[in-house]
């Protein structure tokens, strides 16, 4: 399948009011089929020109990149018309949930840059769903089954075959309220009775054969205690608590096209507010899965070290890895919306974080596989402070102090003992420029009794310091370098994909079996000084390296760094295709 990279309208930078919204434009529009759904909707009227959307996360795992286009989604588009969005726990299944979940989903919605008008739990409805419930059984649409989930799954029949009545579908409603009030009670033992909504066993959408609306679960809610033993099911909370909230655009993932007639099924006979669901592409991405049932597998099984590691999909991981919420962002708009699922390549993603973190990142000097270089005509114990930019994208960002001195390293790879043409780098009799310092010459090099060159012998131009090179000597390479005494030693986890198979929807055996053996690989570098101010989370360009932030495990005497991304830009290669 070949990525989607449709282009929706730059929502979460709009500021149009709705009195702007029927304004004519000299220039075309390009709208997403939501937005225009919303235009429609308020240019009709309807919902009294209100626009309020929710996000329903369950709170039984980690927000993922996939959630992150549903937040930007249905944050935007309320933004762009004037509306509010909800944020809106599922918290249905009490066996699942867990108020870290809770808390790391308000901190990754807030990181992206979004804010709710109201913080509202499905567990807040529990008494009205429960009174909807008898709702329907009074008006005979509702029946308390007594046959256990197998005999269901086979009364249900196949998507060609219809399915069969329950022996306990007639029941009067008389006895249905008395069986569910004795449910609601704990007389029953639990998986012993379901409500079921009474619709059509012949229905050629499977989901509307009869399907259980309430379940018994003798379990503890993180909010409401032992108060209930009774929960409803999604299907049944979701849209009725849409309409509680009197939401006008109810924003769901293709999966939930089947469950649309039970959502409007449900508010057309409680005959409550009319909430409306419609549904967008969910994002599927390369190399990555974005199940939460997966994901959960990973940090259980220790194959990461955590919701939180680098490697893991979920915003939280992308945010230890260095991610800005603008990149995130700006990633979705790129995406756009969808009416058809797509593969979209991880690279995009990729070049989205490079792009911000070229315009923010302060360059820093960091020598990873260490060469060391003797400057042999500069003084003993002498040490020169050079200066270069902090972000050469920044004209306001400052310069720093480098020390120099007789000593330094440099990358192993950029020296050869035999060069071949537009080699511009060290070689035996050749010049390069040390950023932010001088212009040295390769005059010779040792090697150890293996054959490994171990030390060059260089000599630096006395009047070709940047800034005021006299020198008039041009050269073609510029290097990198750190001062060895003064070089700070740091630990460098460089991060690769967790999966190895671009597809894993596709591909065969267990998902983990295509896990990346090379997804982290530890090493030691040797950073300039001035890295020892750094804060965690604070993001550099490692110079012709990559981009770097400094982890949470870092301490004073010992500083971690995230690769975030190469500098390599892998997918503008793809898109030039």
């Amino acid at each position: 399948m070949r990525p989607n990279y449709t282009t929706f309208a730059h929502y979460y930078q709009s500021q149009h009011h709705m009195s702007e919204i029927n304004k004519e434009s000299t220039e075309e529009k390009s709208l997403n089929f939501i937005e225009q759904i919303i235009e429609e909707d308020l240019r009709n009227g309807k919902h009294g020109g209100r626009v309020l959307t929710r996000f329903p996360p369950e709170p039984n795992g980690y927000l993922h990149i996939g959630h992150a286009k549903s937040i930007c989604l249905n944050f935007g588009v309320a933004q762009k018309y004037g509306g509010g969005t909800n944020l809106r726990f599922d918290d249905t299944n009490p066996v699942t949930e867990d108020t870290e979940y809770v808390d790391s989903i308000k901190n990754d919605v807030q990181w992206l840059g979004f804010q709710w008008v109201n913080e509202f739990y499905a567990s807040d409805y529990f008494d009205s769903l429960y009174e909807y419930a008898l709702r329907l059984i009074r008006k005979g649409l509702a029946y308390v089954d007594e046959s256990t989930s197998e005999e269901m799954a086979v009364m249900k029949g196949t998507p060609t075959e219809p399915g069969t009545n329950s022996p306990y579908r007639d029941r009067t409603p008389e006895e249905n309220e008395d069986l569910f009030v004795r449910m609601k009670n704990g007389e029953f033992a639990e998986g012993t009775r379901t409500l079921r909504a009474k619709i059509d066993m012949a229905a050629p959408n499977m989901i509307m054969r009869d399907p259980v609306i309430y379940r018994i679960k003798f379990a503890h809610h993180h909010r409401t205690g032992d108060k209930w033993c009774i929960y409803p099911m999604y299907d049944f909370a979701h849209g009725q608590s849409d309409s509680i909230e009197k939401i006008t655009h109810s924003i769901c993932t293709l999966e939930f096209v089947p469950h649309r007639d039970l959502y409007d099924w449900c508010i057309e006979n409680l005959e409550i507010f009319p909430s409306k669901q419609y549904e967008f592409a969910r994002l599927n991405l390369t190399y990555t899965v974005m199940s939460k049932r997966k994901l959960l597998q990973l940090v259980n099984e220790q194959y990461v070290t955590g919701w939180d590691d680098p490697r893991m999909p979920t915003i939280s991981g992308l945010r230890r890895r260095g991610y800005t919420p603008e990149s995130i962002r700006e990633f979705c708009d790129r995406i756009g919306v969808a009416r058809r699922d797509n593969l979209i390549d991880v690279s995009l993603l990729e070049f989205c974080v490079r792009e911000h973190l070229n315009k923010v990142a302060e360059r820093r000097m960091v020598v990873l596989d260490p060469l060391k270089v003797i400057i042999t005509n500069f003084p003993e114990g002498k040490v020169e402070i050079c200066h270069s930019e902090n972000n050469p994208e920044d004209p306001n960002g400052g310069m720093r102090e480098i020390p120099f001195g007789r000593e330094l390293y440099v990358e192993r790879d950029d020296f050869m003992e035999v060069a071949p043409k537009k080699y511009f780098r060290l070689a035996p009799g050749q010049m390069v420029r040390l950023k932010g310092a001088y212009i040295i010459r390769c005059d010779d090099f040792v090697k150890d009794e293996a054959g490994n060159v171990t030390e060059l012998h260089c000599s630096y131009i006395e009047n070709s310091k940047s800034g005021n090179d006299t020198s008039g000597i041009n050269v073609k390479g510029t290097l990198h370098w750190v001062s060895v005494n003064e070089a700070l030693p740091i630990e460098i986890r460089e991060y690769d994909r967790l999966f190895s198979v671009e597809d894993l929807s596709a591909a065969e055996g267990d998902f983990k079996d295509h896990i990346n053996p090379n997804s982290l690989q530890v090493i030691t570098g040797y950073a300039e000084p001035a890295l020892k101010e750094a804060a965690v989370g604070a993001k550099f360009q490692f110079m012709r390296k990559g981009y770097f932030c400094l982890d949470r495990d870092s301490t004073d005497e010992h500083l971690v760094f995230n690769r975030t991304v190469g500098l390599k830009d892998t997918w503008g290669k793809v898109a030039a295709k």
